[in-house]
C-alpha cells in the first residue's frame, strides 16, 4: 500500500485506507441514477400486464417450457408466470410452483397445462383459480383460495373438470 494518502482518503489507526462517507454516498448515488437510466433507456417499454406475474417456478428438473403470447421460454426456477402461460413437461420433466396464494402445483412427465384465470385480491375478496390440464399429470395442493374460496377453483381436463373441494389431489389426463 503507498505511503502517500489522498486528501478524499483517511487512514484510520488499522492502516487500512477507506473511502470517506461523502464518497461512499456519492458513489451509491451516481450508481442508483445509472442503473435507472440504462432501464429507461436500454429496455423496451413494459406494460402493466406484462409485469403481472400470479405464480413462481421453484424448481424445474428436466426440460419444461413456458409458452408466453409468440414466445417460448425453458422454465427455470425464478421464472414467473402470468394468466395464459401454458406450460409443457417434456418426457422425463417436473416442475414446482409456488402461486400468490401459496397454492402449490407440481407437474408431472409430459404434463401440459395452461392457466386460464387467477384472481387473488383478498381485501375485496375476489378470487378464482382456473387450469387446463391437456394431457400427463398434477398435484394441487391448495392455498388460500381454495381455502377462502374453493368454489371459486376449477380444474379441466379433455374429459372432466374437477371442483376443488379438498386441500390437495392428483389429476391426470391422457
Amino acid at each position: 500500500m503507498p505511503s502517500e494518502v489522498l486528501p478524499a482518503i483517511r487512514r484510520p489507526s488499522d492502516g487500512h485506507a477507506f473511502p470517506s462517507r461523502d464518497q461512499e454516498s456519492m458513489k451509491t448515488t451516481l450508481f442508483a441514477l445509472a442503473l435507472l437510466g440504462l432501464q429507461l433507456l436500454g429496455s423496451p417499454q413494459v406494460t402493466a400486464a406484462e409485469e403481472e406475474h400470479v405464480a413462481l417456478i421453484k424448481s424445474v428438473s428436466g426440460s419444461v417450457k413456458v409458452l408466453r403470447q409468440t414466445a417460448s421460454l425453458d422454465a427455470r426456477a425464478g421464472t414467473t408466470l402470468q394468466v395464459a402461460d401454458r406450460l409443457q413437461a417434456g418426457p422425463d420433466a417436473t416442475a414446482a410452483i409456488v402461486f400468490l396464494d401459496g397454492t402449490l402445483l407440481t407437474l408431472g412427465n409430459g404434463a401440459d397445462v395452461q392457466l386460464r384465470d387467477y384472481l387473488f385480491e383478498p381485501k375485496s375478496s375476489r378470487y378464482g383459480f382456473s387450469l387446463y390440464l391437456t394431457k400427463g399429470s398434477a398435484i394441487y395442493s391448495s392455498g388460500k383460495i381454495g381455502k377462502v374460496a374453493p368454489d371459486t377453483v376449477k380444474i379441466e381436463t379433455p374429459t372432466a373438470t374437477i371442483g376443488v373441494r379438498g386441500t390437495r389431489f392428483l389429476v391426470q389426463a391422457q
